[in-house]
Parts: C-alpha cells; structure tokens; sequence
C-alpha cells in the first residue's frame, strides 16, 4: 500500500521542504563570465536529460505527495529547450491542499519579447529576469552575447503579459558592476521592477571566485541609501532575499522595493526550504552541496512512487544545516551554476 498523500518534507533541523528548482537544461545561449567559460561546457547528453514526462512525473510527487507549494524553472537557460511551454502548462496543471503550484522561472529574458505571452497563458505565474549590467558594452563582456536590448525588450513583454512583480536578478561583482548599483536600483524604480541584488557565489565555472569580489549586502544596501533613502521590511522567513522599501515609495508598487540576496555574507541557510533537480534528474538537498542522488535512473530503472519518495526522504533528512562559505572547511562544489541550475 502506497504511503498516504500530503506528508511534508521535513529535514533533521525541522526545516520544512516547500519549494522544488528544476532544471530543464544545462545548455545555454549565453557565456556569463560568473557561471560558465567562453568556449560552453561539455553538454550533457540530451538522452541523460529528463523528459517533460519524466519532470512532471518526479514534480507531481513533490507537489501531491510532499505538499510543496512551489516550483521554479530553471537552466542553464530554460527558455532554449524546445517545447517548453508545454510543460509549464503540465506542471501549473498541480494541485495539492494549499492550491495550485506557484509556477515560476528564472531567464535571461533574451527570447522572452516574443515568447512571455505564451509562457503566461500556459500558466507560468511569476519571472525572474537576469539583469547585471545596464551598459552595452560591460553587457557584451560579462554574457559574451551581444543581447542588452533584447532582453529589455524581454522585461518589458513580461510586464505587459501580466507578470506581477518581475523580479530583475543581478550578480554583483567588485570591480566589474558594482559601479551600477544605483543605476540598476534607479532602473527597477522607474521601470516598476523589483531590482534584487545577488552577492557573488563560488559557483563560476572557470574556478576564479574570490571573496575580494564579493560585494556584500551592507555595502548594497548603504550605496543605494546615500541616493535613494530605504528601509527594511519584515523578515524574510524562508525567502533568499532580505526586502527593503524605498520610503518614498509604496511596498505595494513592485518599483518601491528593491531586495538583496546575501549567501555569502548572511546566509539564510537556517531558513531554507529549498531543494534542486538537476537536469539529469539529479536530486540535491542544497546549492552547495557536494553530493547528490540519482532519481531519474531509479525512474527509469521502474522504481515505484514509493520508493522514488523513500529516496527523497532519506536525502532530505540527511540535509545539512548550511554551505560553510567562507570557513575553512567549505569545499567548493564540482558542477557550476548552469550545471546545477539556478
């Protein structure tokens, strides 16, 4: 007899598992100097890449099974995956006793002018847009790709497809966009954007992070205030991002906040309700983390609900309590940004 339904993900720390990232590909149409070198990576072999079926399949047991409330797309970039729309449209179709799936996904908004419209009617719910620099040729240096207008035009079509908020991520590193702070916090204010600013992680394919780079949430937060007065907003509970209000401006209006996501300097790790399926169907409990668990073998090898939920569980509860950045025995993980997902 199959376990009942509705049994949440809790970890040895009493951290209860919510929110599910997946990513749908490795592939990328950008060269982001923080998440992969020029030439790309060894793509995995589309045959090793999880299937819609098999995605929906491993979600439905997170959703129905472990009551989780939200799900995020991510790559590499998802929007290069063929078909993608109709898997959302799949994914947005679960429901468990807190509602339907909060449906979202990260991109770099490169495609999105054309394509937000779709994602929205087949029932994506919120966006987060990949934004770090506002000038065309530091864009062109840090994605490799020629694209800043394009991905403008991208939030803009995400804005009027009904997205609400937009959320705009930008990495932030020393001696490279940290001259943009107040430009990008200008930006989300006069675009009616919620700009979020994210510190520099060691996940940069190349290997050459350093915590010098690092520009951490204190430094954000006094450089927009000498410009644009702010104040925090309650906590954040299980979110990444701490909130602050511009106090000239309404927390209604998605402009009038701005967030910063300290992993480096602050970790949230005692909050988090996070957990990753890598597009090869690789289960891990955390971003940092150096190993994880083959679910899609298992899948592919038969193994009942059941027993794909057993290994979910076991996995869960060996969740360790934080990633240990910056302690000497922090151990940088293997895989990059694009490998794991975002």
């Amino acid at each position: 007899m199959g376990k009942s339904a509705h049994t949440p993900l809790v970890d040895s720390f009493g951290r209860i598992i919510e929110d599910l990232r997946i990513s749908v590909t490795d592939r990328c149409n950008f060269r982001c100097t923080y998440c992969m070198p020029e030439e790309g990576l060894e793509w995995l072999d589309r045959a090793d890449v999880m299937s819609f079926e098999e995605i929906e399949q491993l979600a439905r047991l997170f959703v129905e099974r472990f009551s989780v409330r939200g799900i995020r797309l991510t790559g590499g970039e998802p929007t290069v995956r063929a078909q993608l729309p109709r898997l959302v449209e799949r994914l947005a179709g679960l429901v468990n006793d807190h509602g339907p799936v909060d449906l979202a996904m990260t991109t770099n908004a490169a495609t999105f002018a054309s394509s937000a419209a779709t994602y929205r009617e087949a029932g994506l719910r919120r966006v987060n847009i990949s934004l770090d620099t506002l000038d065309r040729e530091k864009f062109e240096q840090m994605t490799r790709r020629d694209e800043l207008d394009r991905v403008l035009a991208g939030i803009e079509a995400a804005k009027a497809a009904g997205f609400d908020p937009v959320k705009i991520n930008a990495v932030v590193e020393r001696g490279v966009n940290d001259d943009e702070i107040v430009d990008l916090a200008r930006f989300g204010r006069d675009a009616g954007v919620e700009m979020r600013f994210i510190e520099f992680m060691p996940l940069d394919a190349d290997g050459q992070w350093g915590n010098k780079q690092v520009v951490g949430q204190d430094e954000i937060v006094a450089t927009i205030n000498e410009v644009f007065a702010v104040e925090q907003m309650p906590a954040r509970g299980a979110a990444p991002a701490d909130r602050f209000r511009y106090v000239d401006r309404s927390a209604d209006d998605p402009g009038g906040r701005v967030g910063v996501i300290p992993t480096v300097t602050k970790p949230f790790c005692g909050d988090c309700d996070r957990v990753r399926l890598t597009a090869d169907g690789r289960f891990r409990t955390c971003l940092f983390a150096t190993d994880d668990h083959d679910l899609l073998t298992a899948l592919r090898s038969g193994e009942s609900d059941d027993q794909i939920a057993g290994r979910i569980e076991r996995a869960v509860a060996a969740k360790w309590a934080g990633h240990q950045i910056n302690q000497v025995n922090f151990i940088r993980p293997s895989k990059s940004m694009s490998q794991i997902g975002g």
